[in-house]
């Protein structure tokens, strides 16, 4: 009769976040969480004020666009993204702000399935490009980026590649 088949994966769902309604909120902000816990969050909950703050201020940024994934009716990750505008190409660009799958959904297609909706809704609105920023000191993330097609940003040939740099205020 043979050995017996291991379970099939969950279907991954994944949908634009709708900020207004509760249980959409407490998925983005659970799964927010869960990444700043991981060392590669900063291995520290949200502060206080954040968790206040967060979902506040997501409804007021008016780029803001989160796409919530979901195995079985279980949230399982978010992209969190906003709008931005290429200069060069006079189009929109969509940023991942954050990617954040919980660690017992990774390698499971949930990473690569926000990756595609978000990728969707880009192409929909006109975007002339995708960004996001990922730590050097991350090679599971870097290659399921560059397995969806994300690459170092240079665009000026033998320059280099673009330089992330931040300015606390």
């Amino acid at each position: 009769m043979g050995e017996p088949k291991p379970p099939s994966p969950a279907v991954i769902r994944v949908l634009p976040a709708d900020l207004a309604d509760p249980a959409h909120q407490a998925a983005i902000l659970e799964i927010v969480d869960m990444y700043a816990c991981d060392p590669m969050g900063g291995g520290k909950p949200l502060p206080d004020s954040t968790r206040i703050g967060l979902i506040p201020g997501l409804r007021a940024h008016p780029t803001t666009l989160v796409f919530l994934a979901y195995a079985e009716e279980r949230p399982v990750g978010v992209a969190v993204c906003f709008r931005g505008f290429s200069t060069f190409a006079a189009k929109p660009l969509l940023n991942i702000h954050d990617l954040a799958v919980y660690p017992e959904q990774r390698g499971r297609g949930v990473g690569r399935a926000l990756l595609a909706a978000v990728e969707s809704h880009a192409r929909a609105i006109g975007c002339c490009k995708l960004t996001l920023e990922v730590l050097e000191d991350n090679p599971i993330a870097r290659k399921a980026y560059h397995a969806a097609g994300f690459n170092p940003a240079g665009y000026v040939a033998n320059k280099g590649h673009c330089l992330f740099y931040a300015k606390p205020l």
